[in-house]
C-alpha cells in the first residue's frame, strides 16, 4: 500500500487561472504538489514550465491541445461543467487511481470518464 501511495503522490500538476479553486484544494489536501498560475500567465509559460518541471497541466483552455509532446509534459483538459465542483473532483480522483502513464498524453477528463490521446510531435 505504502509503495502504490508515494507512486501516485510523484505526479505533480499545473493548475491553470480557469480551473476551480476546489480542485486545488482538494489536491493539496491528499499531499500533491500543485502550482497554481496567476491570471494572464501566458499558455507558452505555463508549457515550458510544465515541460522543465514534469507538471501535468490541467485546463479548461482548449489551446493547450494542440501543444506538442516536445513543448508539453501532458494536458488534462476538463470538459466538465464549472457549475459543478463535485464532479470535477470525483472525476478526477477517478482518473488518479485509474490512470498511470501521464507523459505525453492528452487527456480529455468528462464526468466520471476520459479519454487518452498521445499528444503530437514537434515536426518543425
Amino acid at each position: 500500500m505504502k509503495a502504490m501511495s508515494s507512486l501516485i503522490l510523484t505526479q505533480k500538476f499545473l493548475l491553470d487561472e480557469n480551473v476551480r479553486i476546489e480542485l486545488l484544494r482538494h489536491l493539496k489536501v491528499k499531499g500533491y504538489d500543485v502550482k497554481f498560475m496567476p491570471k494572464s500567465t501566458p499558455d507558452s509559460r505555463l508549457a515550458n514550465l510544465s515541460k522543465r518541471e514534469k507538471l501535468i497541466i490541467v485546463t479548461n483552455d482548449e489551446d493547450f491541445t494542440d501543444y506538442s509532446k516536445d513543448k508539453v509534459f501532458c494536458v488534462v483538459w476538463l470538459r466538465i461543467p464549472q457549475s459543478d465542483p463535485q464532479t470535477l473532483i470525483s472525476s478526477f480522483v477517478k482518473l488518479l487511481s485509474e490512470f498511470t502513464s501521464f507523459e505525453g498524453k492528452l487527456i480529455v477528463l468528462e464526468p466520471n470518464n476520459w479519454e487518452d490521446f498521445p499528444l503530437t510531435e514537434d515536426v518543425t
